[in-house]
């Protein structure tokens, strides 16, 4: 049910990339029209490959499959590869964008310099465009400007006289590999992006060495020929997961060894044996490097003289690049010093309820500000849907004491499937399991499509259950039981033409 945008509370979002976007989807579900606040010229966030803070590059493609970095209303289309590129990415957006009728909404080029408190109630904004501020009032506010924007190098004893022709910098200022063409070139890290472009440099021609400060486990993209993430980030697996830390680590590194081995097997360093210490990370291609020898492994920095690095094992070598594969802070600048005090922010992220709420700020809510493992798209959307249901008419908000006895830290990243389910049970949207036997192994077993979500609930989709099924199909994931081709025929393989797009401010 949707209600005219005059009679709902004015909204702001700040942020047009994944999460503003998809919250704007559903919030116009509900009948409000948000304003998106903008500070590139385009929307995508990071996928728009001239965005202020984008941390992508030339060539990148996506580390989760093209089912699962995508939102339920939209599939990329026909003949998209497995793993998007930036570009295939930015389009989608675009696409989904249009699809909803959200781009006339969007403020590009508008950069938020403060979020207060309103002494009328409310939430103010302060933004800046061409030159001129503008201040003004809304009702609600949600918080969707992402989670990796500032990049973090850690102190190096000496790092500051780094002398290499390419100099020092960070994954998230990386462009391509044009400029690094028979260089040196010194990677420190063991986060996806580390990988990938030390990956990426050595199949450029560069020679390519990388430090981590710890090993992780690393995962290919493909096991067998099929996504990772489908493999891994299942129902089934959080339902194992729910048993227990022991359990779930248990599991995950069975799955591990099964998929990858260890990265010892391949030359690369000794990770911890506790799968939950080491870490879990993923690279198609760096470990077979390494074994290859195109990619050099050494233990974490522990001085740098000019061009010279020193390695905690002794070693040294020379580099004309140092780059930093080490993550991001959490940096949100704009937030008045009440709200930052409220939700403690810092570095590493945000105390919230359900990663939403706050009791002390009502009507302002944050989405995906949180570290995952796995893919970002359905949690999103999930989350959307949440504050979507709080703020409409569906009686989810929680109450103030609820709120306070469940505010939380944020803790170290966890898996998206785990925290895919606990927006789908808060949003009410799981879906039914035991009425569905003929889609079991798909739910159980296939991949957190987006679309197994509009199964049940509000907002159902009517080829939800077929296109579940196609995903759990997809690359060969679940062979089991299903739709006989004579039933699905019979239903429609065509999604619902869009709602109306409603009034934008």
């Amino acid at each position: 049910m949707t209600h005219s945008s005059a009679s709902r509370p004015s909204v702001a979002i700040i942020g047009a990339g994944p999460a503003g976007l998809v919250t704007a989807r559903w919030l116009r579900a509900r009948g409000f029209a948000p304003a998106l606040f903008e500070a590139s010229g385009d929307l995508g966030g990071h996928w728009n490959p001239n965005g202020l803070h984008s941390a992508t590059w030339p060539g990148m493609v996506t580390n989760t499959s093209r089912v699962m970095t995508a939102f339920s209303d939209l599939d990329h289309p026909p003949g998209t590869p497995t793993y998007p590129n930036r570009e295939d990415m930015h389009r989608y957006l675009d696409r989904y964008s249009a699809r909803f009728g959200l781009r006339p909404a969007i403020r590009f080029g508008t950069r938020v310099e403060q979020l207060a408190r309103a002494e009328t109630g409310g939430w103010e904004i302060r933004s800046s465009r061409g030159g001129e501020t503008r201040t003004e009032r809304f009702d609600r506010v949600v918080v969707a400007s992402g989670r990796y924007l500032r990049g973090t190098i850690p102190q190096v004893p000496g790092l500051e006289t780094f002398s290499g022709k390419f100099g020092t910098g960070h994954s998230g200022q990386f462009s391509g590999v044009a400029r690094y063409r028979d260089a040196s070139v010194l990677v420190a890290g063991c986060s996806i992006s580390a990988l990938e472009i030390a990956t990426t440099l050595a199949q450029a021609g560069a020679r390519v060495t990388l430090s981590s400060r710890r090993q992780r486990y690393v995962l290919p993209k493909l096991i067998a020929g099929v996504p990772a993430e489908h493999v891994l980030f299942t129902r089934a697996a959080a339902l194992e997961g729910a048993r227990g830390p022991a359990a779930a680590a248990a599991a995950l590194k069975a799955q591990i060894l099964q998929a990858a081995g260890t990265p010892e097997q391949y030359g690369a360093l000794a990770a911890d044996p506790d799968v939950f210490v080491a870490g879990v990370t993923q690279c198609q291609g760096f470990l077979p490097a390494v074994a290859e020898g195109r990619i050099a492994v050494r233990p974490w920095i522990s001085s740098v003289s000019g061009r010279r690095v020193r390695f905690a094992d002794g070693r040294e070598g020379d580099f004309d690049s140092l780059l930093f594969g080490t993550g991001f802070a959490l940096s949100l600048p704009w937030l008045s010093p009440e709200i930052a005090r409220a939700v403690a922010l810092s570095p590493q992220g945000l105390t919230l309820f359900a990663d939403s709420f706050h009791p002390d700020l009502d009507g302002l809510a944050f989405v995906g500000l949180y570290d995952l493992v796995g893919p970002y798209f359905p949690v999103l959307e999930l989350q959307a849907r949440y504050i979507a249901g709080c703020w409409g008419d569906r009686g989810l908000m929680p109450a103030p004491a609820e709120m306070a006895g469940g505010l939380a830290a944020a803790p170290p990243a966890r898996p998206m499937n785990v925290v895919a389910l606990d927006f789908a049970r808060r949003a009410g949207v799981a879906p039914q399991i035991p009425r569905r036997p003929y889609l079991e192994q798909a739910l159980l077993f296939g991949p957190l499509s987006p679309v197994s979500f509009r199964i049940d609930g509000p907002d159902p989709l009517p080829c939800a259950e077929e296109m579940t099924l196609a995903a759990a199909r997809a690359f060969g994931a679940v062979h089991g039981p299903g739709y006989t081709p004579e039933q699905a025929r019979r239903r429609t393989a065509l999604r619902p033409p869009a709602a109306p797009a409603a009034a934008t401010p």
